[in-house]
């Protein structure tokens, strides 16, 4: 059981398809495709060769956009020494990525090793990232924002500057942490969100027939993975594409998330 946890369940990537209906699409943002990875954690468990496997994976698809939400490294005893290469080596593979945009948030893991240096490492390799920031995403004369908060776990996050006080399209927000939706929808600009997009949880990477995830991270307890919806703001939960802790997932493969907006 180990072996197969270990060796071949924890490669066995699934590309998951999810349709997200937004209301007031901008008519040349439907069919929008969107990729989102999530929970890379390069060099502990993640072997570079798989991370150049997802990526290849993601350039076949020929999505419009693709977003990163966080965790691109591990902070932690064994991966301590090796972050700065890891880091450095994550930032060069996904600098492959052909996708005419790519965008990341920060995840708890990177703001604990050193968010500057993990900033540095993708701004440099072509990806900015987005910490309580906002960019306008164009289309043939629609336009949609996109917004990235800074950790909700670890850090500082602001919604006030993360998303803008009177957008003229739908928002998207990256957020690393799914269980901070709760303080979302709550606050002043949470019902200006369409769609928020997270990982963090990896679905809990071993999932027991019946019983469900064995273990779940602070903040990512109550949703763990997949879509939720609220008044008006819809959440997807992606399950990460490495590992923390020990090497393995059941029932729980990395995943592409591929969404396609559309109108409702």
């Amino acid at each position: 059981m180990a072996l197969y946890a270990g060796e071949f369940a924890r490669h066995e990537v699934d590309i998951v398809d999810r349709p997200i209906s937004i209301v007031n699409l901008p008519t040349p943002f439907h069919g929008f495709r969107i990729v989102q990875l999530s929970d890379i954690h390069l060099d502990e468990y993640t072997e570079p060769f798989f991370l150049e496997h997802i990526v290849h994976k993601v350039n076949a698809l020929a999505p419009d956009l693709v977003l990163l939400t966080g965790d691109f490294i591990t902070h932690g005893s064994l991966s301590f020494l090796a972050s700065r290469h890891a880091i450095r080596r994550c930032a060069e593979i996904l600098s492959t990525l052909t996708a005419p945009q790519r965008f990341a948030c920060l995840g708890n893991h990177d703001v604990a090793y050193d968010a500057p240096a993990v900033t540095h490492a993708l701004t440099s390799n072509r990806i900015p990232v987005l910490v309580n920031q906002y960019v306008p995403i164009e289309r043939k004369g629609g336009r949609l924002w996109l917004c990235g908060l800074d950790d909700p776990a670890s850090s500082h996050p602001d919604l006030d500057l993360t998303v803008p006080a009177k957008p003229d399209g739908p928002v998207i927000l990256m957020a690393h942490e799914p269980d901070y939706a709760d303080s979302v929808i709550e606050q002043v600009r949470g019902p200006l969100i369409d769609l928020m997009l997270s990982g963090h949880s990896h679905g809990g990477q071993i999932r027991l027939p019946f019983l469900g995830p064995l273990v779940l991270p602070p903040l990512g307890e109550k949703y763990p993975e997949g879509h939720f919806r609220f008044k008006q703001m819809q959440l997807y939960v992606n399950r990460g594409i490495g590992t923390v802790g020990l090497p393995f997932r059941l029932n729980c493969p990395p995943e592409i998330t591929v969404i396609t907006l559309n109108p409702t």
